[in-house]
This record gives structure tokens, sequence and C-alpha cells, in this order.
């Protein structure tokens, strides 16, 4: 054998280990999307029956049981954090749908402040932007591992805005608030996305737990999701009178 075509050998043999990497991670990153679908999925369907079915539960809780829910999604996301080398997938992906459930019931509360227009507007124009950024994030080449720290101070920022308008209520305050937010989780979701894709990758693969790692990878990206919609609402959304 001559060595060109040795060195042609070598070529088409790394080359179709890579083809067969690419597409194990092509698998796992579909999971990931599937699994934060489903998340979706159960925030809708609660939100429209609490809504149909109990269309003044939520505005008739108290502000302690509000505090509750929130503790209880604040418990299930520490969890999941915490335990996700250590739990069984369909016990995660339990956590995942019972968090997606309790956002849907507390979601069920913008049927009675916006109108239907304002929501379906908001969530086609949140499932384009998540999309558009998602697929950029995915397919580049520009490693974004040096966003997180700038995300997360925004996010603190953030954080404590929302804290300050509720003391000091402003439409100003409200509407720059809303566009950082929008601007941020937009920032987040391809920043999430390219560290899901590098955590497949840099995991030793005999520590590989692929459905763990998928559910939770949804998690974040269903958090970015939720997010965006919630900040884009809040900007274009129409009230009921």
């Amino acid at each position: 054998m001559t060595q060109f075509e040795q060195s042609d050998y070598v070529d088409i043999t790394q080359t179709a280990e890579y083809r067969a990497e690419l597409a194990a991670q092509q698998t796992f990153m579909a999971q990931v999307f599937n699994w934060m679908a489903i998340g979706l999925l159960a925030t809708a369907t609660a939100a429209l029956a609490t809504s149909v079915f109990k269309p003044t539960l939520m505005a008739q809780l108290e502000a302690w049981h509000l505090i509750i829910l929130l503790l209880v999604q604040i418990v299930i996301a520490t969890g999941m954090s915490l335990m996700i080398d250590r739990l069984p997938a369909i016990v995660l992906a339990g956590m995942f749908m019972i968090y997606a459930a309790i956002i849907g019931m507390v979601f069920s509360l913008l049927f009675l402040i916006y109108t239907d227009a304002s929501l379906y507007a908001a969530f086609f124009i949140t499932a384009g932007m998540f999309g558009s950024v998602a697929t950029w994030s995915y397919i580049t080449k520009k490693d974004l591992s040096g966003w997180g720290t700038i995300l997360f101070m925004a996010l603190i920022g953030l954080i404590l805005s929302l804290i300050v308008s509720m003391f000091l209520p402003s439409p100003w305050l409200t509407f720059g608030i809303s566009t950082v937010g929008v601007i941020l989780f937009t920032a987040l979701t391809a920043y999430d996305v390219k560290k899901i894709k590098r955590t497949y990758t840099d995991a030793p693969e005999g520590s590989r737990k692929l459905e763990n790692l998928a559910i939770y990878g949804a998690f974040f990206l269903y958090l970015d999701f939720v997010n965006l919609f919630i900040y884009l609402l809040s900007l274009i959304g129409s009230r009921r009178h």
C-alpha cells in the first residue's frame, strides 16, 4: 500500500467514527427537545384545564398558597439538580412533569389577564425565536462558554429589578424589565443549547446517563422558553378590559 493510500484509509476510518459520534449526539439532542416539548405540552394542558374547569381557581388563591407553589417548584428544581446522577430517569421525568403542571396552573391566570389573540401571538413568536436561536447555537462553531458569567450577572440584575418594581411600580420600568428579559432569555437559550451539547460531548463514556442528561437539559431549555414567553407577552400582550 502506498503512503497516499494508507493516509486515505486512515481518513476514511476517522470520518466513520466521527459520523457515528455525530449521529449519537444528534439523537441525544433530539431527546432533549422531545422532553422539552412534552414539558411544554404538560404546561399548556394544565393551564387550559384550569382555565376551563376552574376559571377562578388561581385568582382565588391566597398569597400563602402561591408561596407554597413557589416552594414546591424550588424543591423540585433543586432535587433534580442535586440528584440527577442518582435518580432513575422515570423519577426525574415525573418531577419535571409535576413542575411543568404547576407552572401551567399558575399560567391559567394569563387567560384572565390577556386576550386569547395575545397569548397565541406571543406563543408563536416565542416558538419562532427559540427555534431560530437554538438552531443557530447548535450548528455554530462559536464558543459561547464565555457568556456564562455575564448572563448570570444579568439574571441577578433582572431579579433585583423585579423586586424593585414590586415596591416602585412604573410603566417604564416594566417595559425595561420585559425588554431585558427577552434579550436575556434569548441569549440564555443559545448558551444552554451549546452547554447541553458540550455536556454530552465531555461526559466520560462510562458515566453517561443519557436519559437523565436529556431530561435535565430539557428542563433548562423549558425554563428558557417559558421565561421568554412571559417577557414577550408582557411587551406585546393586550390586556382584557
